[in-house]
């Protein structure tokens, strides 16, 4: 038997990739902190899929020594995370209400893509299908997704 658990991404300011994840519907559904490992982990969820879907924020803290921070760079060889939402263009526009880019728009009424603020690619993906609407239906590509 197998159990999907949860993907783990490293993140750089996690007060951001919370409010991030947040945006999408997430809530934190528990944090742990490694004073000798010097981590954090976050689990975020869904409503309702605490211990089924989870995504893992780690924060590695920076060295006690007082040099520069292990950079994470690109995000993409990641791959991307994918969440279900009820209304793809209410999503979007929340998420373009507080800043974040939408890099692939959803103009079939189905799907988008955006980054969270570590450069992790999140495809969102509309439950079931909507007609396709503007502003979104004529909306380009930004950036890569």
């Amino acid at each position: 038997m197998v159990k999907y658990l949860h993907s783990m991404i490293r993140v750089a300011d996690p007060d951001a990739t919370v409010s991030f994840f947040k945006l999408l519907g997430l809530e934190e559904v528990r944090r742990m902190e490694s004073v000798k490992g010097r981590f954090t982990l976050i689990f975020m969820a869904a409503p309702g899929q605490k211990d089924v879907a989870e995504v893992e924020l780690t924060y590695n803290w920076p060295p006690e020594d007082g040099s520069a921070p292990e950079e994470y760079g690109g995000g993409r060889n990641f791959g991307h995370l994918a969440y279900r939402v009820e209304n793809i263009y209410e999503t979007c526009q929340r998420l373009a209400d507080a800043g974040v880019t939408i890099n692939r728009p959803p103009r079939d009424g189905h799907m988008a893509f955006v980054r969270s603020p570590d450069g992790i690619s999140v495809e969102l993906l509309q439950d079931g299908h909507l007609e396709p609407q503007e502003p979104w239906a004529s909306m380009e590509n930004t950036g890569s997704w």
